[in-house]
């Protein structure tokens, strides 16, 4: 493979991995092209701005923009390297679609040439990096692809997923270990060679199937996990024991970690990828299907909670605290925040004011209801119900004194402090 300096890589997806990736190995001093399908978001990261939410990322892209080592476009162009880093959303039943990825794959293959790498990081079901290689096949039959012909191959094609936290991105990009899969063992070591250039972390080969497999068992081992704390949740709440107590006791043993509850489960990864193995598998995956509908379910439970609350107290405004799927970023995809703030603004209204400090308006989730976006100290001093639905540090901040008076669903267990009401009476705020 080329140097450093010489080398091209185009990234096809600007998103929350796509635009950090792109920015990552722009630093190491390659020419990058981030391709996106959106105008502003190309005309975005040309401007050496940023367009998510992310710690010092909008440093990092303007300086390697700055030196001309990154640049957007809605063109792919030729490469040494095409990293493919696109949503798979799933469609209808929860199957997993992998449209995106194709129609990536068909843009990258028009440029293709001998001596090129291909990756796929996208999360994807398992088989699909093989799909990629017999599309390429299909469209380039000029070229030896993977796979589908004897003897060395052309190209080299591989699977290496992400696996990095938001808020962190920019950290475990470069330290995590990379779980890095080959349509043959050489795609695997040429991909390998690829990211030891910005990897500080172990990279592991095996098989695409595997890698893409590994991908998926780590989200859905996570989903079963936080499952069982939601349900322990709904236990705890039905016998009038507090369950942040309970989990933080049951802790104390050296072989328990539980994790905390919430309002279900967000983010592409974890709330989606586990449907890539029901879907492919559902006779054997009875466990991964039931943790999904019991994190699903949770949303639902805290929507009819919180709806009981309002209709207690019909005077009272309320305050939603927060829309991100987890806290201090501002990413809202499947966010369960969300989808329990625009519940309860459809059914009730104007009532409904929402505090997230990482929005500048509120998503089109609650166009017509009346719902306003206003920040913390305004929430303290107009709302008389708190629903705490993320766990940003500013909400943590609040002392007690300032919320003592509020009524308070917290699903997130930031205030332990606060006074709760006793089991069995009605949730109505003090006279």
């Amino acid at each position: 493979m080329v140097s450093d300096s010489e080398l091209k890589v185009c990234v096809l997806g600007l998103g929350y991995i796509g635009l950090p990736t792109a920015a990552v190995i722009a630093r190491t001093g390659a020419k990058v092209l981030g391709v996106d399908v959106h105008q502003s978001v190309v005309d975005t990261v040309n401007s050496g701005k940023v367009h998510i939410e992310e710690i010092d990322l909008d440093g990092l892209v303007s300086g390697v923009v700055a030196r001309g080592s990154l640049r957007a476009s809605l063109q792919v162009e030729e490469a040494d390297v095409f990293v493919i880093a696109v949503p798979t959303p799933f469609g209808e039943n929860h199957a997993p679609d992998i449209g995106y990825v194709l129609k990536a794959a068909t843009n990258v293959a028009i440029t293709l040439k001998a001596g090129d790498v291909v990756i796929l990081e996208s999360t994807s079901p398992v088989g699909t990096t093989e799909k990629v290689a017999e599309l390429l096949a299909q469209l380039r039959p000029d070229l030896k692809i993977p796979g589908h012909c004897t003897g060395s191959a052309d190209v080299a094609i591989a699977y290496c997923p992400e696996r990095v936290l938001p808020g962190r991105i920019l950290v475990e990009l470069i330290d995590n270990d990379r779980v890095i899969g080959g349509i043959t063992p050489r795609c695997a070591r040429k991909a390998l060679q690829f990211y030891r250039r910005f990897v500080r972390g172990a990279c592991v080969t095996t098989t695409a199937k595997a890698a893409e497999m590994t991908k998926l068992t780590e989200n859905a081992f996570r989903d079963v996990n936080i499952a069982f704390a939601n349900e322990l949740s709904l236990v705890a709440e039905k016998m009038g024991v507090d369950v942040w107590e309970v989990i933080r006791l049951a802790n104390r043993h050296p072989r328990v970690n539980i994790l905390s509850p919430g309002p279900g489960v967000g983010g592409h990864c974890i709330a989606v990828d586990p449907w890539f193995l029901v879907s492919a598998a559902p006779e054997q995956t009875p466990l991964i299907r039931t943790a999904r509908e019991v994190n699903d379910g949770k949303t639902d439970y805290v929507i009819g909670h919180a709806a009981a609350m309002l209709e207690s107290n019909p005077h009272a405004q309320v305050a939603c605290l927060g829309l991100a799927f987890k806290a201090n970023i501002d990413d809202f995809r499947e966010s369960p925040a969300l989808k329990v703030a625009a519940a309860l603004a459809q059914r009730f209204g104007d009532r409904i004011q929402i505090v997230e400090p990482y929005a500048d308006a509120l998503p089109k989730a609650f166009d017509g209801t009346g719902a306003g976006l206003i920040d913390i100290d305004s929430a303290i001093e107009s709302c008389g119900i708190f629903v705490v639905l993320v766990d940003h540090d500013v909400f943590k901040s609040v002392p007690l004194d300032e919320r003592a008076d509020k009524l308070v669903y917290d699903t997130r267990g930031i205030w332990p402090d606060q006074p709760r009401a006793v089991s069995g009476e009605p949730l109505r705020l003090a006279s």
